[in-house]
């Protein structure tokens, strides 16, 4: 028997089986720099209209990236006065994102809306919130989830999904990205140690890369990682995506 409080291992390889990325017929591409604050993401840019990217950090290079391809994006978090460099493309909102709109916070769903009035394009979504991402994803509406093409999300406290309570959260999270997206790319941040149990590895920080289901054409499980673009992001001893979370050959 498990304790009341553990996740059981079923359920949990159900879900990384549902999460195990695909190989599709958009290729990977990185954007931004090679350590932290570069990831890969499907070439699929053609026709987003904006990339939406809350948490500021002390690097803008994806988000420089992204705009040197023509689109706009908005930035936003509470805790700085502006990106970490300049852009004529960069628009920055002094707050957090949340489950709620006030002065301190907003909802994803409340800055589009105010970001780009009568808009209904296509946008691309690039979040790394400590945290906090899970609120922030389930608050989104399923209007708006179905404008985010491309998803580049950073999970952090993953290792804890061997409890159950926060194993419902995370699992409800992946859950309602995975009704119209898929996943093709998942990238342990090597900032911490995998945390192993039950014959299952978990990072405790994993980079995600998901692709809305409508512009796949081809798919198969995806069997290399890391990938050749994946670049570690602390100086710390390469940490590749364990085998429980993908399908080997």
């Amino acid at each position: 028997t498990f304790p009341t409080s553990a996740t059981r291992p079923a359920e949990l390889r159900a879900l990384l089986a549902r999460l195990a990325p695909l190989a599709t017929d958009k290729p990977l591409l990185r954007l931004g720099p090679r350590g932290d604050g570069g990831y890969l993401v499907p070439d699929d840019l053609g026709g987003i209209e904006a990339l939406f990217s809350p948490g500021v950090d002390r690097v803008s290079g994806f988000e420089a990236a992204c705009a040197e391809r023509g689109l706009d994006v908005f930035m936003a978090d509470h805790s700085v006065d502006g990106p970490a460099q300049p852009h004529p493309r960069f628009h920055f909102t002094k707050k957090f994102v949340g489950v709620t709109s006030d002065e301190q916070f907003m909802t994803i769903d409340d800055w589009v809306a105010n970001s780009l009035p009568g808009s209904d394009g296509d946008l691309m979504l690039q979040i790394d919130i400590e945290g906090f991402e899970y609120e922030a994803i389930l608050a989104l509406s399923d209007r708006l989830l179905r404008r985010f093409r491309i998803i580049v999300a950073e999970f952090h406290h993953l290792d804890e999904m061997f409890g159950k309570h926060f194993f419902r959260l995370a699992a409800r999270t992946f859950e309602k990205l995975l009704q119209t997206h898929a996943c093709v790319h998942i990238h342990p941040n090597n900032c911490c140690r995998l945390v192993r149990c039950r014959g299952l590895a978990i990072p405790r920080v994993a980079e995600f890369t998901f692709l809305r289901r409508d512009r796949i054409a081809q798919a198969r499980p995806a069997t290399q990682f890391p990938h050749p673009l994946d670049a570690d992001n602390h100086p710390n001893p390469s940490l590749p995506l364990p085998a429980c979370w993908y399908r080997p050959v």
